[in-house]
């Protein structure tokens, strides 16, 4: 079976217990939405920090970004994220990833797509996800990136390429400070699988961007001629 086939069934499982053993409320505020099934009522929808204007297209901050960009140095061709980590947003990110909240990928990546700029997704562009460590995924019993790759697939057309995975300890970035999440080797990432040419990262958020950097540089040391990373929501701070 695909790994995206099986990710997916998982998926569905998961999101089966579930609609069991929850009562179908708003992931953000926890009220009962208007139609049933759906996973943000309607003024947590309306709520969602959108970002628009200008923004930096390398490290997807609200513009002007210039020489303080946080992706200066790299060789990300650009990076965008339709959402700042915020209000409903961040529940909603949150409850993917801690309260196995699987039906959200495909609202995530329906937004993902529906507001990604032009080029980003076209034609020859692989998905790849960005790798959880392996512990956090055997206890999640799902890799939320794979997910996310896996429903803009299914919407886009475009190949996804599960080629990379963490590798050494994991430690937590949530809760470090900034200058220890951008320290050398503490992100550690292997290539598992053939690296295709252009390759898009796919990941829930691009924080200091620390992650990406250490998937990017991979990627590029093993064959990738472009690399740009696509998240669902960016920490301005």
């Amino acid at each position: 079976m695909p790994i995206s086939a099986a990710i997916r069934e998982a998926a569905d499982r998961l999101a089966w217990a579930g609609a069991l053993l929850a009562p179908p409320l708003c992931v953000a505020c926890r009220r009962p939405p208007a139609h049933p099934g759906d996973r943000l009522c309607a003024d947590c929808r309306a709520q969602l920090p959108w970002l628009r204007g200008p923004r930096c297209p390398r490290c997807a901050l609200p513009s002007p970004c210039g020489a303080r960009c946080p992706m200066a140095g790299t060789r990300i061709a650009r990076s965008w994220t339709p959402l700042a980590y915020e209000g409903p947003a961040r529940a909603v990110v949150r409850a993917l990833k801690l309260r196995g909240a699987v039906g959200l990928a495909e609202l995530m990546a329906a937004q993902m797509v529906a507001t990604a700029p032009p080029g980003l997704l076209a034609p020859g562009v692989t998905l790849v996800p960005v790798p959880t460590p392996a512990a956090r995924r055997h206890r999640r019993g799902f890799d939320h990136a794979a997910l996310l790759a896996a429903a803009i697939a299914e919407r886009t057309g475009l190949p996804v390429a599960a080629c990379l995975r963490r590798d050494g300890p994991a430690p937590r970035q949530a809760r470090a400070r900034r200058s220890e999440r951008l320290a050398a080797g503490r992100v550690a990432v292997e290539v598992c699988g053939p690296v295709p040419p252009a390759a898009l990262l796919v990941d829930d958020v691009h924080t200091t961007g620390a992650t990406l950097r250490a998937c990017a540089g991979k990627l590029l040391a093993n064959g990738a001629l472009q690399v740009s990373t696509l998240a669902y929501a960016r920490a301005l701070r």
